[in-house]
Formats: C-alpha cells, structure tokens, sequence
C-alpha cells in the first residue's frame, strides 16, 4: 500500500471489496481478475498489499493464480446469470437484500450470524448511497446476533492427521482468535458506517444493537423484520488459511461468503403460505434468542 495509506485497514478493504465482487458476480466464475497493477491502482495500494490479498483469497478457495494466465475466480458466485429461463431462481444475493431493506423509510435489520463479514460489506454500500443522494431513510434499526466469545466453536480448527496432534490445541486456539479478530473489526466497522450517517445528519434515528448468544449458527440467518428473509447454511469445507505470520493451515472451516441463500417474503394475504410461516417462525425464534438467551457485550 502506499506510504500515506500504509495501514491494515485499506488491504482489508481491498479484501473486502474483492470477495463481495466475486459473491455478488462482479467477477464470475471462470473469469479473470484484473492484473495485480490494475488492482493497486484502482484502490491506491502497493503491489505487496495486492500480492497479499489475492493469497488470502486463494486461501478462501475463490481463485487460482497460474503462471502466463493470470488470475482466475474457482468459486461459484453467489447468484449466477447462466441459468436458462425454465429454471427458476432459487439463489438469492444479500446485496439486494440490504439494498430493499434500505430502500424502505424506516430500515430494520434482524440478522443472526457467524462473523458479520459479508454484512459489513454491504451495510457501507448503503451508507455510501445515502450519502450520495440515492436513498433517504428516516430511520434504521439492526438488531444483531453473534456467538458468544466463551462459547466453544466447532470451526475452524486445524484438520487432524496422526502425525501432528500434538499442536492442534495452540493451532486451534489461534484459529479461534483469527475468527473473534474478524468478527470484532466488522462489527465495529459496520456499527461505525450507521452511527455515523446519524452524527452527519443524514438519518434522523439510527440504533443498532449487538448481543452474544450461547448458540454457533448453523446458517446465516438475515431478517427484513415481519416481511422477508434470506437464510443461507454454513458449509463446513477443508481449506487452507493464511495466519498474519504467513503461516498457511490444513484447517476445517465454514464457507459464509458465496454460500447459498435463499429468499422467502411474508404473504400479508395469505397468513398461511410457506412464506408467512416461515416469516413467523423464524421472527419469532429469533426473538425469543434476543430476548431470552443474549446478552449484551
């Protein structure tokens, strides 16, 4: 990164920026990234931070580099545009989730997940749009929740072999810490880019608020309250991660970005349909969490 942007933060907004283009289609599957100098321009870093990025995302599992041909996207996106028209849509993509929700006067934002990365991401589009001019709510509400930090996860942690036991506990035990390390910087930074659109005065009410709970989600579970969802499961996958000392581990972990999610509305006409029931009862489970389980940090 450059000399006056050298800090952590601009390579992990590359990062971030890099993995919701990839979920979102920007890149799709079987495409080429653009070339390393391409990238540091565009977001004004070094080489070295782009260098470093793209092996965080070869980690990932989303591309593979090969020498002569560049850089190319290996993970399905999350919603695909391939499909013909006699197959129905069943993916759905967390971007245009937020960006209804957000187009509503008052925004309010169930959500109960493992990190909040991928909402993070698109929590600052919308805030950038408001303050473009895009989108005008008068008031935003997020209610989230995440695992308690005592709560022992069963991922990631390091991929058994017999020949190595001895260290799976340290390793597990910095695994563990990398995944709290993330969930920390996204929840702030997305709790930071809505508190701020109040301070500026571009939103009148904004109150977002955050409780653990005793519970590992085994899905990712995002409510436009009373009126629409997107629940996607966790996928546990074997991958390669790439610790801040560039030590690379065999490790058993979860996709959440680019896993599969599926969308269901409420039917205000029908309290009947599959959609109303699944509205009501995963509003209300999620309620009794908020109310009976969480607590706040």
């Amino acid at each position: 990164m450059s000399a006056e942007r050298g800090d952590a933060g601009v390579g992990e907004d590359l990062l971030q920026t890099l993995r919701t283009r990839i979920a979102d289609g920007f890149y799709p599957m079987g495409s080429v990234l653009p070339a390393q100098r391409v990238l540091a321009e565009e977001f004004d870093v070094s080489r070295d931070t782009v260098q470093r990025v793209l092996r965080e995302l070869k980690s990932e599992g989303w591309i593979e580099s090969r020498q002569g041909s560049g850089t190319r996207v290996v993970k399905p996106p999350t919603h695909s545009t391939t499909q013909t028209q006699d197959v129905p849509r069943l993916r759905a993509a967390l971007g245009r989730f937020v960006a209804r929700a957000f187009a509503q006067p008052t925004v309010r934002l169930d959500v109960f997940t493992l990190t909040s990365e991928s909402l993070d991401a698109h929590i600052r589009l919308q805030a950038e749009r408001i303050r473009l001019g895009e989108i005008s709510p008068e008031r935003i509400e997020l209610r989230m929740l995440l695992p308690d930090e005592a709560v022992a996860l069963p991922y990631p942690r390091a991929n058994r072999s017999a020949e190595d036991e001895g260290d799976m506990e340290a390793i597990d035990t910095q695994l563990q810490e990398r995944l709290r390390g993330i969930t920390r910087r996204h929840t702030s930074s997305l709790r930071a880019a809505l508190r701020d659109l109040e301070t500026e005065g571009l939103v009148p009410s904004v109150t977002v608020e955050v409780r653990k709970v005793p519970l590992v989600p085994p899905v990712k579970l995002y409510l436009l309250r009373n009126a629409e969802a997107l629940v996607g499961p966790y996928e546990v996958v074997v991958r390669s991660i790439l610790l801040d000392d560039e030590t690379e581990i065999d490790a058993v972990d979860v996709l959440g970005l680019g896993s599969t999610l599926t969308r269901h509305v409420n039917d205000e006409g029908d309290p009947n349909s599959t959609g109303s029931v699944f509205m009501e009862s995963w509003q209300a489970a999620f309620d009794s969490w908020w109310d009976l389980l969480a607590t706040r940090p």
